[in-house]
């Protein structure tokens, strides 16, 4: 058994910046952040476009930023919280410049400034197309300078620590249910640990691998949601998948798909179909610089009209220099697979790329489960609403980082002692994990097809367009998948495949029930049984 003051699940920049500035404001106390893989690979890392900030109040301002993120939002943004990440945002990224991340300027000394779909002025700082590496790299580099912060790599955690655990009845209607730390699965030694916390935050990232082709790495497997919901947590909005328009379509390729970062169409990149035609103009007035819902339904619409698997961006009218000074990376990996930019037309599909919704927050991060924030894609803050305008999510990430921080300040202040110790002698001590009766899985396959089950179900019952039909057999195909899975987590050893599916079906059922609660079609929930919104416009929490 291990104690900390802090317990940070997730490597990201959400859970860098939360643990850096606790550290720093507490040199006497520990820091524990866990990563089930190694510190870097996160989806901060795969973030090409870049952070979206007003710092420039001469040609754009404050209320600009608000009114786009509220219409990509599409009604069901939290006002208060939109106020305060575009406000609050400028200072954030200021630290993280202080801290040593570099974005692109122009031959002046000043940002350049990209502008992305659903943005109204030009106010995206990047580093070329590999901000979210830069930034991470960033954070990696300040955090290693912190004497108090520990790094446990290649740990999986398995659940949340509660009363639960100790016998209590736990349930949703719960006043104060609470976290006082962690079960997780030492990869080494293949042993289930128990971690103590006063205080965890969990920045575990998004759940883009629950479908079959998504821009997220393989570690996106929703981990913090399902944990939180087992753990009788509020989840919020999951039916609010964004699916980015424009991923590289390479055939047969499945999992993790390179990302086209939308600020290639913010640069002038053109959307055509099969037969060469730009298409976007009769989808929305803002042509390819609509918000990303609206460009994924219309791809998607015309890849069903045609019968095809994809259509083009034609960048054809860049020159080399330009379009490899912005996106070097692009550049290299389409030439790598016989594309030249300057010639051909690059194949691009939408694929699962952002949940706006998951862990319900309030205004500093705090879940609904006492002593335990959330941070980052794994938490619904109410900025993003039913659509997340472009390169909106670092910036929360940092902004809602730092808020955690502020609230954990007053918190750890409170007591000295683990919010445990008041039910010492009543509960008991944490018991330690029970493996008895269990066997080691004797076929992987059990594990493996159910995967390519859910992946194959949710791609093709709760995409990008749904109805009630198809959210109804995805639910029996669901139910049927957790019955088996329960079954196999109940009599087999514990293992990381294991684990992260229990959590991927546990993560599309509350998508499906969230899709089914939601009787219209708002932002990124598109059902053809209700093609338009509804009067009441309300969260859809589980």
């Amino acid at each position: 058994m291990q104690q900390t003051d802090f317990l940070v699940i997730g490597s990201g920049i959400a859970g860098l910046t939360y643990a850096l500035k606790v550290a720093n404001q507490f040199p006497d106390k520990k820091v524990l952040v866990m990563t089930k893989a190694a510190a870097d690979e996160t989806n901060t890392k795969y973030a090409q476009g870049g952070i979206a900030v007003v710092n420039d109040l001469e040609n754009d301002s404050f209320q600009k930023h608000i009114n786009d993120t509220l219409i990509a939002g599409d009604g069901l943004c939290n006002e208060n919280v939109v106020e305060i990440v575009v406000k609050e945002g400028p200072e954030r990224v200021q630290e993280i410049i202080d801290w040593g991340a570099k974005f692109d300027k122009e031959k002046d000394g000043d940002y350049k400034r990209g502008k992305e779909g659903g943005h109204s002025e030009f106010r995206i700082l990047h580093h070329k197309d590999v901000t979210g590496k830069e930034m991470e790299r960033a954070l990696i580099d300040a955090v290693a300078k912190q004497k108090n912060i520990e790094f446990i790599k290649h740990c999986f955690v398995v659940d949340i620590i509660t009363q639960h655990h100790l016998g209590y009845l736990v349930n949703k209607a719960t006043p104060d249910v609470e976290c006082y730390g962690v079960y997780v699965l030492n990869l080494e030694t293949n042993k289930i640990e128990k971690i103590l916390a006063k205080i965890t935050l969990l920045a575990t990232g998004g759940n883009g691998q629950v479908y079959r082709t998504t821009t997220n790495p393989s570690i996106a497997t929703g981990d913090g949601v399902a944990m939180v919901y087992r753990a009788k947590g509020r989840i919020e909005n999951m039916e609010f998948i964004q699916f980015h328009p424009t991923a590289l379509y390479e055939p047969g390729v499945r999992g993790q798909a390179f990302l086209i970062t939308e600020a290639v169409r913010g640069d002038g990149g053109i959307l055509r179909n099969k037969n060469g035609e730009p298409f976007m103009e009769k989808y929305d007035d803002r042509k390819d610089l609509a918000p990303r819902d609206i460009v994924a339904r219309a791809i998607d619409s015309e890849m069903k009209r045609t019968g095809t698997e994809h259509v083009w961006l034609d960048c054809r009218h860049f020159t080399k220099e330009k379009f490899t000074e912005h996106f070097p990376n692009i550049y290299a990996k389409c030439l790598s697979i016989g594309i030249d930019i300057t010639q051909h037309m690059i194949p691009v599909a939408p694929a699962a790329h952002y949940s706006c919704g998951g862990i319900k927050t309030d205004e500093w991060g705090r879940s609904s489960i006492h002593n335990l924030y959330a941070c980052g894609e794994c938490a619904s803050t109410g900025l993003h609403g039913a659509n997340r305008l472009a390169s909106n999510s670092l910036l929360e990430a940092m902004v809602f980082a730092h808020r955690c921080f502020m609230d954990s300040v007053a918190k750890i202040s409170e007591s000295s002692n683990s919010p445990l110790h008041k039910w010492r002698g009543v509960g008991g001590e944490v018991p330690d994990w029970n493996a008895k009766g269990t066997t080691e899985p004797k076929e992987m396959i059990l594990i493996t097809q159910s995967l390519k089950e859910l992946q194959l179900v949710m791609s093709d019952y709760v995409g990008i367009v749904r109805n009630d039909v198809r959210l109804q057999r995805a639910m029996r195909r669901l139910d049927l998948l957790w019955e088996e899975t329960e079954q196999l987590y109940e009599s087999s050893s514990v293992s990381p495949q294991l684990l992260e599916l229990r959590n991927m079906i546990t993560v599309g059922y509350l998508i499906v029930k969230g899709a089914s609660f939601r009787k219209e079609s708002r932002g990124l929930h598109y059902n053809t049984d209700y093609p338009g919104k509804s009067n009441l416009v309300q969260n859809i929490v589980l």
